[in-house]
């Protein structure tokens, strides 16, 4: 089976608070797309989407599915890619800015790898990551 296009799905306690964040980070809002229940983003060159539900709404349309509390808990880790290390700091700025929590600090890892992690005001983690 080869899927025509995949999307990540993610649970958002305040979506005015979530447009606002990613908006703040230069995201690229979806909105055919964003509703009284979600909001959504393309990310990246390929335009990768991102919708965020408000809990009761997508728990109601996936039967049978509990989505767990991101703050406490991870269901997934996305990763940015940096084009410099210059880039990945400017990121980890703008990140604590538009009111993310830095998780990890920049640091330099491995052979030529660089990056930090965060969450957004959800506690959905990312990495950004140059190498």
């Amino acid at each position: 089976m080869k899927p025509k296009m995949i999307w990540a799905n993610l649970v958002a306690a305040n979506l005015e608070r979530t447009q606002k964040f990613y908006t703040e980070l230069g995201f690229k809002p979806n909105n055919p797309h964003s509703s009284n229940e979600l909001v959504s983003f393309f990310l990246g060159d390929n335009e990768f989407v991102i919708h965020f539900f408000l809990k009761n709404s997508i728990e109601k349309n996936v039967k049978n599915v509990n989505f767990g509390d991101s703050q406490h808990s991870n269901e997934i880790i996305f990763t940015l890619s940096a084009e410099s290390q210059d880039q990945v700091d400017q990121w980890a700025d703008e990140v604590e800015k538009a009111g993310g929590s830095i998780i990890s600090a920049p640091e330099s890892f491995g052979n030529n790898y660089y990056g930090f992690a965060f969450a957004d005001p959800d506690g959905h983690k990312f990495n950004v990551f140059y190498m």
